[in-house]
């Protein structure tokens, strides 16, 4: 077991988090404000951008490949590496899936 430093940018918060438990789960424990809902790897709303480091999170079926590579699902993501995570940004797939639910709405 290893533990890693995640940062979050701009906040000044900072956890310690082990390879074998989730980036949220220590979040919570921790008491870090860390969106989140389904924490099954499908809603996005736990998202975070990668800006330094790097995770492992295979179980993450709300992102697609390419966008594993730039964000994490926190409710999936384990740490491989010390990070830095942007809690404010989410990946283009869920601003696509937010475009079509209104353009079915017209």
């Amino acid at each position: 077991m290893t533990d890693y430093t995640v940062e979050f940018a701009g906040t000044g918060e900072t956890i310690t988090v082990s390879d074998t438990e989730t980036i949220l789960r220590r979040c919570i424990d921790e008491g870090i404000a860390q969106e989140y809902s389904c924490r099954v790897g499908m809603c996005l709303a736990c998202s975070a951008e990668i800006l330094e480091g790097d995770v492992v999170q295979p179980a993450a079926h709300g992102l697609t490949d390419a966008e594993k590579e730039q964000y994490a699902l926190t409710c999936m993501a384990r740490p491989q590496s010390d990070l830095v995570l942007d809690r404010g940004s989410y990946p283009p797939s869920i601003e696509d899936d937010a475009r079509d639910a209104t353009a079915a709405d017209d």
